[in-house]
């Protein structure tokens, strides 16, 4: 198997995933997903799309992470990884779609706009 690639947005956080066959491997950014992630909760929603498919000793995997913070670059992470796995075997599509980790989601931080102290915020009015 030759070594497949995918891509994974969430906010401002973007993961390149590089999936090859192996022993079950994790390396983000040159370091394993236990010192780079080490909460419980980030490591195990990065994870999910391999258990719920079974193949989380099958595949080895190196990341490229970038931007935004850590919850989202986990879920970033966690759409690449899915997209990676339907790249190997499309017929997973059904049962990574139904659990929600093919879906990119969208919403982005609204942008803080002038005369305002944040985006939808105003400054308290004053009739005098």
């Amino acid at each position: 198997m030759e070594t497949i690639i995918a891509l994974g947005r969430r906010k401002a956080a973007v993961a390149r995933v590089y999936v090859n066959e192996g022993a079950g491997n994790i390396t983000i950014n040159n370091r394993p997903i236990e010192v780079y992630f080490p909460s419980s909760i980030l490591q195990f929603i990065v994870k999910q799309p391999l258990t719920k498919l079974g193949v989380a000793e099958k595949y080895d995997i190196k990341v490229n992470l970038d931007g935004g913070g850590y919850k989202g670059q986990a879920e970033a992470l966690r759409l690449a990884i899915a997209r990676a796995l339907v790249k190997i075997n499309p017929e997973d599509k059904a049962a990574l779609k139904a659990e929600g980790f093919m879906t990119r989601d969208a919403r982005e931080v609204e942008r803080k706009k002038p005369g305002q102290p944040k985006a939808r915020k105003h400054f308290q009015f004053s009739k005098r």
